[in-house]
């Protein structure tokens, strides 16, 4: 069963069943055992993260388990890459730790 969202109907949306919306997460994973992260983006981030936790994702499989700590979602795959080259390129500086919620006034 498809349903038409607030999103859809403003696009237009007549139809239940025209109505598809795909929304695109940015995520990042940590790895319990290792403490570290990675940032990337999906469309089923259920799925995704089912790939990165059974070793098939090359450059997250040492790190087994992986947890979602964040995420956050866009209408279009363009909009999630640029979000997530965004993150990419303040990972392990301040904004990454505030991102998070991990940093602390004497941070610095």
């Amino acid at each position: 069963m498809v349903e038409c969202t607030a999103l859809s109907r403003e696009a237009g949306c007549r139809y239940a069943a025209e109505s598809v919306i795909v929304m695109y997460k940015v995520y990042i994973n940590r790895s319990i055992v290792k403490n570290r992260y990675y940032i990337g983006h999906a469309e089923d981030l259920e799925n995704r993260l089912n790939l990165h936790n059974r070793g098939e994702v090359k450059s997250t499989k040492y790190g087994i388990p992986w947890e979602t700590v964040y995420t956050e979602e866009f209408q279009t795959r363009a909009e999630a890459c640029r979000r997530e080259r965004e993150i990419k390129a303040y990972k392990g500086g301040i904004k990454f730790k505030k991102l998070l919620g991990l940093f602390k006034d004497d941070d610095k």
